[in-house]
């Protein structure tokens, strides 16, 4: 969730949607869309130099405490159910949940447990639908693991980034990674689906350092991993540390050749790729929060910064926890501003979001005028011929290392 809010247009205190955001949402639709929660918890420890979302530390909060912050994320919830009764929207369970960051591990257990319970009260929770926290390494222990256990979470996702001390001492993170065996441990103990998230291409890492991150991860067999190429974001501390020369630009070269050394390591370990940065030991283990997101579904985001989507209607939240917490007490809509996406702006992040997906997007959806792309693609070496010969387009390797080109 990035810092930064889009520009759009005003959004109307009662935060109520325009009609044809109701369409194609009940289970009568030809496909109807689940509906999903993110929560986002602002709260960092310390502020990591590469990091553009939308969060703060104990010093920068003025005026506003983070102990009150779950009973105002709570009072969001209820404001967001009458919005979408008021709308026209039909009644639908949640699914999935996602609470992200920030680091929602910092507050305490029972306020996670106590929003969960709050979600599930207002909407339902549909029957195995994911339910997943981030989680920093050194922000819990195995009790506070069981006890979001046992109130209904099915998944963490911890940020372990790196194995190797001196990549995460550049990245500003701030755990000991010895200590990623102990707390993946306790969550597959507490009964938790674990997904571990690692960052490439951090200044001064060698294609060796990324190799001890690798088999890091892989010998703790986690659920599922996610792997990401760093972006050097502006405004934050490491551009300023490139653009003064204190540290190098990654290299595009070494990158690529990282998530092909990734690529190979996973999948020799029994892990398929299934979105361009996802893996996962088998299709039950899928993120089904990010799949939300690349499918098109809709979502409400609780939260200063959270951003939502609704039967083509995009909102954002106003970003500092003081503004929030002044509209939720005055039982207005946080959103700063909205938009609605047209036909064809909606098509083209279709075909954005699915081609990333592996064999999400079929080609019979495709423009008549659309289709010799991909014969072109297919020849470049892009996209999977026999994939694409099933109906489905699929990125090859390189494909996947050019996926906005493709």
């Amino acid at each position: 969730m990035p810092s930064t809010l889009p520009l759009g247009d005003p959004a109307p205190v009662d935060g109520l949607l325009p009609a044809p955001a109701a369409e194609g949402a009940d289970a009568g639709a030809d496909a109807p869309r689940d509906f999903g929660l993110y929560v986002h918890v602002p709260f960092c420890r310390v502020r990591c130099g590469y990091c553009d979302f939308n969060t703060y530390t104990a010093t920068e909060l003025r005026g506003v405490r983070q102990s009150d912050y779950a009973s105002q994320a709570i009072a969001e919830m209820r404001f967001a159910a009458g919005v979408l009764d008021a709308s026209g929207q039909p009644a639908r369970p949640l699914a999935p949940v996602f609470f992200g960051g920030g680091t929602p591990t910092l507050l305490p257990a029972g306020q996670l447990v106590a929003m969960l319970a709050a979600a599930r009260d207002t909407w339902g929770i549909a029957p195995g639908a994911e339910v997943t926290t981030e989680a920093n390494p050194d922000s819990v222990d195995a009790s506070y693991l069981r006890t979001l256990a046992d109130a209904g979470f099915t998944r963490v996702s911890f940020g372990m980034q790196s194995a190797v001390p001196h990549v995460l001492a550049t990245l500003e993170r701030t755990h000991d990674p010895e200590r990623i065996p102990d707390v993946v441990r306790w969550a597959k103990d507490a009964g938790l689906d674990v997904s571990l998230d690692l960052i490439y291409g951090t200044p001064g890492e060698s294609l060796e350092d990324w190799q001890r991150s690798i088999d890091a991860v892989l010998a703790e067999r986690p659920d599922h991993i996610s792997a990401y190429a760093l972006i050097v974001e502006e405004g934050t501390k490491l551009a300023r540390q490139i653009r003064s020369g204190q540290v190098a630009v990654p290299s595009d070269d070494l990158q690529a050749d990282m998530y092909e050394r990734a690529d190979a390591a996973f999948g020799a370990a029994g892990y398929e790729w299934y979105e361009v940065s996802n893996w996962a030991r088998d299709a039950e283990h899928r993120s089904r929060h990010n799949l939300g997101y690349w499918v098109g579904n809709d979502w409400w985001g609780i939260g200063p910064g959270s951003h939502s989507y609704v039967g083509d209607t995009r909102w954002w939240n106003v970003k500092h926890p003081a503004a929030y917490a002044q509209r939720i007490a005055a039982g207005e809509s946080p959103a700063a501003g909205r938009e609605t996406i047209g036909a064809d702006a909606r098509e083209l992040e279709r075909i954005l979001l699915l081609t990333r997906v592996r064999g999400a997007l079929h080609l019979r959806t495709l423009a008549p005028e659309a289709r010799p792309a991909v014969a072109a693609l297919i020849a470049e070496g892009l996209i999977d011929g026999p994939a694409a010969l099933r109906g489905t387009l699929e990125l090859t390797l390189q494909g996947r290392l050019l996926a906005d080109a493709v």
